[in-house]
């Protein structure tokens, strides 16, 4: 492959087609990880990518269409690398992207050969690239627990981020009678439950999770008077998740009422749901077949690259399934037969899109 880095710090490898000027057909993923990662998340994509070009290259094959490998810049913080491909970097706020320690984005950029004042240069179109398919592990359970070897992935969800700030008043834990209290810790158990409840009643089955919760002035003999928590809400379907908040807006108004404080809700984040093509979903259930391999669909409830690649092309992840469920952990494992599997899934999908695909 030739080997080239866009402004936007991506790692990119293109192998030539036969028809001179057709748009690629790309894969690809991330190898940077979180604290503590596991050896999978990511990077079977990458190596998985240049597996099929190596197998391509040694059997003096090409395709139709180019093949690009690409390793997407700082997917589990920033994901600059997809948005720089995309057009989605908002090039007016490079604080937003900035690494929680150590130096800037300008610099981290600079010294992997990206630059940030070129940025709108790494922007991919769909006469560029024709379709992207990610090969991932599943980074769940779904897979394992149902049996199946491969997912095809439905899209990948959209998210809603929301701060919850409740105010009660803190008083006296023993002086204070029940009935005069506004315990703003009260307020935040119902408003826990009513999260849960409101994802386990909509029919696309979303999800829906309070993971923060800060209680002040936190002490044992105090009545709480203030606590801040968030919800993060995502599902496939955008309908849904605008219910979701509508629904989550008159709940938390029903809730002040009964408790006697006031809550305030802020929007933190919202990224649209990406949807992968039904032809590509069908090119990796037809591939699955052919190889006899069990499948099932599914969405993916994990942000990746291929959600940004999305925005502007054609689209469609194949996941493998990841032991007891594990990722973002030392744990993470999926077997060498899991990842042959994957790989062997992801050559015969872009044979098939080389065909499905003009020129």
């Amino acid at each position: 492959m030739t080997v080239r880095t866009d402004a936007a710090g991506n790692l990119i490898g293109r192998y030539p087609g036969k028809v001179e000027g057709a748009a690629a057909l790309a894969t690809g993923s991330h190898i940077d990880t979180v604290p503590s990662g596991g050896s999978y998340d990511g990077v079977l994509g990458v190596l998985a990518g240049i597996e099929v070009v190596r197998s391509l290259k040694e059997t003096h094959m090409h395709l139709n269409h180019p093949i690009e490998v690409i390793v997407f810049t700082d997917e589990e913080s920033s994901m600059i690398g997809g948005q720089g491909m995309a057009g989605t970097v908002l090039l007016n706020a490079p604080e937003r992207y900035q690494p929680k320690i150590g130096g800037d984005i300008q610099m981290h950029l600079e010294s992997i050969g990206g630059s940030w004042d070129e940025l709108a240069t790494a922007k991919r179109t769909r006469k560029q690239v024709a379709a992207f398919v990610e090969l991932h592990v599943e980074q769940g359970s779904v897979l394992e627990r149902s049996g199946k070897e491969i997912g095809v992935v439905q899209g990948v969800v959209g998210m809603q981020r929301k701060a919850i700030t409740i105010t009660g008043q803190a008083n006296h834990a023993g002086t204070t009678p029940m009935d005069m209290r506004h315990d703003a810790l009260v307020a935040a158990a119902q408003v826990i439950l009513a999260v849960r409840d409101m994802a386990l009643c909509m029919p696309s089955q979303p999800v829906a999770t309070v993971g923060y919760l800060t209680v002040a002035p936190n002490a044992v003999n105090i009545v709480p008077g203030q606590v801040e928590l968030s919800v993060d809400m995502r599902d496939l379907s955008n309908d849904c998740l605008e219910m979701m908040c509508d629904r989550l807006e008159r709940i938390l108004k029903t809730i002040a009422i009964a408790t006697n404080t006031q809550i305030e809700l802020t929007p933190i984040l919202c990224v649209a749901p990406t949807p992968a093509v039904s032809q590509m979903q069908a090119a990796i259930a037809t591939v699955c077949d052919q190889f006899g391999y069990s499948y099932c669909h599914l969405p993916s409830r994990a942000g990746h690259d291929a959600m940004e690649m999305g925005r502007f092309t054609d689209m469609g992840m194949i996941f493998v399934p990841s032991q007891q469920g594990l990722s973002h952990s030392g744990e993470e494992y999926t077997s060498p037969e899991q990842c042959t599997q994957g790989a062997n899934v992801l050559l015969h999908t872009l044979f098939r899109l080389d065909r499905a695909y003009p020129c």
